[in-house]
């Protein structure tokens, strides 16, 4: 990684509702910066809907992208490859807390652990997640606390991040912008 690119390091955190133009967002933003690009995505082809959208969103990648598809562990993941490039962009966290806790995992020592792991990244660092805390309450145990562990990991990475936006039908709102505070 060359020497601008460390200097221009920035925690970029994009959140939104389903299907809101996150990941577009994302593309757009991080085609700005020059050198290699990691996508570590999160979502698991466990259906042919699912299969769909994931080879949807390689072709709207291109080749400019080496791809990494980590359901659990992306903090070993964004370990082993962080000094190889001058983006990671991780999509997305609100897959990745679903699929810790169906897979029993300790979800608030892995928020942990993400966490810490943003402020070792010598790059500039994309990560999306959803904004699920602006519906109705669930109706069940499982859901609510889903609910909950996502608001939780949101403002968690929303406070470590340099620049935070809301995409609302395709329209990147700016919401934090460390430099301007």
């Amino acid at each position: 990684m060359d020497r601008d690119n460390q200097m221009n390091k920035r925690i970029v955190f994009i959140t939104g509702g389903a299907r809101s133009g996150k990941s577009r967002f994302v593309l757009k933003e991080a085609s700005g910066v020059s050198g290699k690009k990691a996508f570590i995505a999160t979502a698991q082809a466990l259906d042919d809907e699912m299969k769909q959208r994931i080879e949807r969103h390689k072709l709207e990648r291109g080749d400019g992208w080496d791809e990494y598809e980590e359901p659990l562990k992306i903090v070993d993941v964004i370990r082993n490859i962080e000094g190889k490039y001058s983006v990671i962009a991780i999509d997305c966290l609100t897959l990745w807390l679903s699929n810790l806790l169906m897979n029993d995992k300790n979800v608030e020592k892995e928020i942990e652990s993400f966490c810490r792991s943003l402020f070792t990244v010598h790059c500039s660092l994309f990560v999306v997640s959803n904004e699920v805390g602006m519906g109705i309450v669930p109706e069940n145990e499982m859901t609510r606390k889903f609910r909950d562990m996502a608001g939780l990991l949101n403002q968690k990475i929303a406070d470590a991040a340099d620049e935070v936006y809301m995409v609302v039908s395709g329209i990147p709102i700016k919401i934090k912008d460390k430099g301007e505070l």
